[in-house]
């Protein structure tokens, strides 16, 4: 069993970000598991909080993050660049020695935006920040859903079959490089 934690970078109830790590966790192939999780009740990064104690959520995340062979991470794009909210809760989930949990870890980017462009520049925003935990991103395939509102229906479903197929081959592929080692 190859198993994904994947994140989900929005907090928006109806995110077509969460909607789209759902369509993956139910598109993943067999012998793969996508524990599909967000951002929610995640504070701001504050080292004065650290010091009292870990955040639930927090702790949550990276005992998802230790238990998985890889890391999905479902990133909006917000005026040209990752949202604020996703960054900070990796900046918790990696403070400390909690940073090892990323180190080596199988990586990979997708992303949902109502605009024409999808997610690209959030996408590329993250490099430095996957590159500065040690991480290993999949470079193989890339997955940016433009205009989102046309391929998520109203409730939450991604209904668009050729965005559905896409979706499964970028989920099998992420997961058959994690089992070969290819990433």
């Amino acid at each position: 069993m190859t198993r994904i934690l994947g994140i989900s970078g929005s907090l928006r109830r109806e995110s077509f970000n969460t909607s789209l790590l759902n369509a993956a966790a139910g598109l993943a192939p067999e012998g793969v598991e996508i524990d599909a999780r967000t951002i929610h009740g995640v504070p701001l990064y504050d080292a004065d909080v650290e010091r009292v104690g870990i955040p639930e959520a927090v702790t949550a995340l990276r005992d998802g993050l230790e238990a998985a062979d890889g890391l999905l991470l479902v990133t909006p794009e917000y005026n040209n660049g990752m949202p604020g909210v996703f960054k900070n809760a990796i900046d918790w989930m990696s403070s400390g020695p909690a940073a090892a949990l990323f180190k080596g870890k199988p990586v990979a980017l997708i992303g949902a935006s109502p605009g024409p462009f999808g997610t690209t520049q959030a996408q590329t925003n993250w490099l430095p920040v996957l590159r500065t935990l040690g991480m290993s991103p999949w470079f193989e395939g890339r997955l940016m859903v433009s205009r989102a509102r046309e391929v998520i229906d109203d409730n939450g479903a991604l209904s668009d079959a050729r965005t559905r197929e896409k979706l499964a081959e970028f989920v099998a592929g992420f997961a058959g490089a994690i089992a070969r080692g290819k990433v």
